[in-house]
């Protein structure tokens, strides 16, 4: 399964009206955003886990922290919580805010969607990427107890944890992360 149909999946309509709350705009509106926020998101999450520094922050932040609760609880996403855990996890995925508003910027043009309401809307996609991670990790029986088997994601590329988290963050679906990481750099740099 897709990251974008764990988070926008029939069990998550609400968590799209939440965004549409919050932000003022239609559900529709959002979709859209999140289908062009959803591709950046995940390249810079595949990008990060390409060092052993930046795996080791996914599978301890998806190993500790309480990210599914925002697919859960939706109406946490009002919470200023999520936006600061957002704002981090960006921080981490991207580096610099300057990616990020980037990122917002071209989501924006992409969608007609006001830039101002998109990067309103950067960090609780952010939030709801890790929240469906941590989800999809958990709820993978293979993974065993539903935690995280390190030994296996460092193994290799076989690893059950390894290649859940390649087929979720491939947005092209290639399976290729190396043309995923090119087309972000000309992107962003």
């Amino acid at each position: 399964m897709g990251i974008l149909d764990v988070i926008l999946g029939g069990q998550n309509t609400q968590l799209i009206s939440q965004l549409a709350q919050k932000s003022g705009i239609g559900e529709a509106d959002v979709q859209n955003v999140i289908n062009q926020l959803l591709p950046a998101v995940s390249k810079g999450i595949k990008a990060n886990v390409g060092s052993s520094e930046g795996l080791g922050g996914l599978i301890s932040a998806l190993s500790s922290g309480d990210h599914q609760q925002y697919l859960d609880n939706p109406e946490k996403l009002s919470d200023p919580e999520a936006v600061d855990e957002g704002n981090a996890i960006l921080g981490h995925v991207f580096g610099n805010k300057d990616v990020s508003r980037n990122v917002a910027d071209q989501a924006a043009q992409a969608s007609g969607v006001d830039s101002g309401i998109v990067k309103m809307l950067l960090p609780l996609v952010a939030t709801t990427v890790m929240g469906a991670l941590s989800k999809e990790t958990a709820n993978n029986p293979s993974l065993g107890s539903g935690g995280l088997d390190v030994n296996n994601l460092l193994g290799g590329d076989s690893s059950p944890v390894s290649s859940l988290i390649t087929s979720f963050l491939d947005a092209d679906g290639d399976g290729d992360v190396t043309d995923d990481l090119l087309n972000m750099a000309k992107k962003f740099f």
